[in-house]
């Protein structure tokens, strides 16, 4: 037992609870307890700001107070209550040299856990003791109410503890136990995982507001809140239930080359669903492919090896994280939990700079992920900035959306001098169309694709136009955009001679038809958005023909050789597909049937 007549605890000291403690555990005797009134200011400033460490020290001095009638010693107060000036500068150790003062004049020992403090002491003669706090062995009072299934835990005054057991998207709540928790007992533990933050080397105080406190101890991110922005005490644990890999997502080959290459992700999904876990199988993904992997986080709860630095925005500025990245040369960066107008703009900036960047953000739809831009940045830059949204729920992926900017007539406008650019989202598996986003009047509109069945008017006009431009071309796309307007698309080779000088063929063949025709280049990757079908083909004297299974009976099917589109056609009630042998269509579909690279897309 260190036997001390006089001692005076600084401010760091008494937040972490170490002279009640020592008191209780007989690690300290003392007659007489001196407590500068900067102490009292200083606490009483952090907790008119709704800051934690402030009630945690007034608490402290109030329960040395409680002990000195026990343990028969004198507390005091000396010294004049600091100036606004010293109290707002007390980082810069104004607060500090006064406590130094009165334990010179009290010829009194200092008492501090700031090793900056002990140093300056030590240097001006002063009378000093380091008290380091011994880390913890056993665990802290909220990791009782943790298992291996539990996702969360929610406790709150005058409630019973509950929590949420499972994995992403089947979870149950329940309550654990039977006992209400009092104010007391969240306030205990509060104290309790703010001390063991500013302890361990994995702890840190990520936020401390007014009236909340956002922590990352290990592997829980913890909210506290308390009045007078809540109105009660509360402490809500979240913990990452299982850690993937990118292989347990078990990506299609076409995703996992287009991950490698886009560098605008977005990953998106409601809360609770997975987004953060697959951000943190992608930034290991990186890592492992031998890239610079960095990360911004507010908190800082991706489990992530020591190859990988985590940024804290919350203990940043935008700038700060902006230079840092600039400098540092990043292949790639995750940005997690994006949630206010500057995160979406530092990410916008920092990506139109060229760093690679993997965003996650909530939405209950993929497209809300997108939608979420709108606004805060110019809309045509947005396929600049965002190349590829990632949907997750229920801790799988759900959708994938490719974006781009094209010029062209929005569905349903059929005037060529409506056209104008557009943003298109597209299913990245399929290709299909999904949305298109373009500026109508003064507004910014998001507009769903159809999926309307087209009537079998629209599907005659479409095969008689077929059949007029199979007079030019071997490969034709047709799409049908109203009743009197169609766009055709052709190789880029073809085009001219369908047009014509001045454009007098295309118009003949469009009095001829009675239809509005707009020519466009066929793209040779196009597979128009369907699943490829099994079929059995057969070269005839005078036809081509295709079996598919019965199930595809009565259905439009798109030919390709490899990824170049031929023509389109529909099966009989038997699942038949019959062509005749025209002169390049049939050389085509025969060289292609022999060399097996015919492809037949629904």
């Amino acid at each position: 037992m260190q036997k001390i007549d006089k001692v005076v605890p600084d401010t760091s000291i008494i937040i972490e609870g170490l002279v009640s403690s020592n008191i209780i555990e007989k690690k300290l005797k003392t007659k007489e307890i001196i407590i500068h009134e900067a102490v009292l200011a200083e606490l009483e400033h952090q907790a008119n700001q709704g800051k934690a460490i402030g009630f945690l020290g007034l608490d402290e001095i109030k329960k040395i107070r409680e002990l000195s009638e026990k343990d028969k010693f004198v507390v005091n107060f000396v010294g004049k209550r600091p100036t606004s000036n010293e109290i707002r500068y007390a980082s810069l150790g104004e607060i500090d040299a006064l406590i130094r003062e009165s334990a010179w004049n009290e010829e009194a020992t200092l008492l501090t856990g700031d090793k900056t403090q002990a140093r300056v002491a030590e240097a001006k003669g002063i009378n000093v003791v380091l008290v380091a706090k011994e880390k913890r062995t056993e665990a802290i009072s909220i990791e009782k109410y943790f298992d291996k299934q539990t996702m969360s835990v929610h406790l709150r005054e005058n409630l019973v503890a509950s929590a949420k057991r499972g994995k992403p998207g089947e979870w149950k709540f329940m309550e654990l136990g039977k006992k209400k928790l009092t104010q007391e007992d969240i306030k205990e533990m509060s104290k309790e995982i703010i001390e063991e933050a500013r302890l361990r080397d994995d702890g840190f105080i990520e936020v401390e507001r007014k009236g909340s406190t956002i922590i990352q101890l290990g592997t829980y991110r913890i909210v506290i809140t308390r009045p007078p922005f809540s109105d009660g005490w509360e402490i809500t644990a979240v913990r990452p239930v299982k850690v993937l890999s990118i292989k347990d997502y078990k990506l299609s080959e076409k995703l996992s080359q287009r991950i490698e290459k886009a560098e605008g992700i977005l990953i998106a999904g409601a809360p609770g669903h997975g987004k953060t876990t697959f951000a943190q199988a992608l930034a290991k993904f990186y890592s492992e492919k031998e890239k610079i992997v960095k990360t911004i986080e507010a908190p800082r709860d991706l489990q992530l090896g020591d190859e990988i630095t985590q940024y804290a925005i919350s203990h940043g500025s935008a700038e700060e994280v902006h230079d840092i990245l600039l400098l540092s040369r990043p292949d790639y960066t995750v940005f997690d939990e994006m949630r206010n107008t500057d995160d979406f703009r530092l990410f916008s900036d920092m990506r139109l700079a060229g760093v690679g960047l993997v965003g996650v953000i909530h939405a209950t739809q993929p497209i809300d992920a997108i939608q979420r831009f709108i606004g805060r940045i110019e809309l045509g830059v947005i396929p600049h900035v965002i190349d590829t949204v990632i949907f997750i729920r229920n801790g799988q992926i759900e959708n994938i959306f490719a974006v781009k900017m094209v010029v062209k007539v929005p569905s349903g406008m059929t005037e060529a001098d409506l056209a104008r650019p557009v943003v298109v989202v597209t299913d990245f598996e399929t290709g299909r169309l999904m949305f298109e986003i373009y500026s109508y009047g003064e507004e910014t509109v998001v507009i769903p694709a159809s999926v309307e069945k087209k009537s079998p008017a629209l599907e005659l006009a479409k095969k008689e136009i077929e059949r007029e431009f199979l007079k030019y071309s071997s490969e034709v796309r047709v799409e049908m955009l109203s009743d009197n307007k169609a766009v055709v698309f052709l190789p880029e080779k073809k085009i001219a001679a369908v047009i014509g000088a001045g454009g007098k063929h295309i118009n003949s063949i469009e009095k001829r038809l009675g239809v509005g025709i707009d020519v466009e280049e066929l793209d040779q990757e196009d597979v128009s958005g369907k699943n490829e079908v099994e079929f059995e083909p057969r070269i005839k004297k005078k036809t081509i023909e295709f079996q598919l299974s019965k199930e595809f009976a009565q259905t439009d099917v798109d030919i390709y050789v490899d990824k170049r589109f031929i023509m389109s056609a529909r099966s009989n009630n038997v699942g038949l597909v019959k062509i005749k042998k025209r002169a390049g269509l049939g050389k085509s579909l025969v060289e292609g049937i022999n060399q097996n690279r015919v492809r037949l897309m629904i």
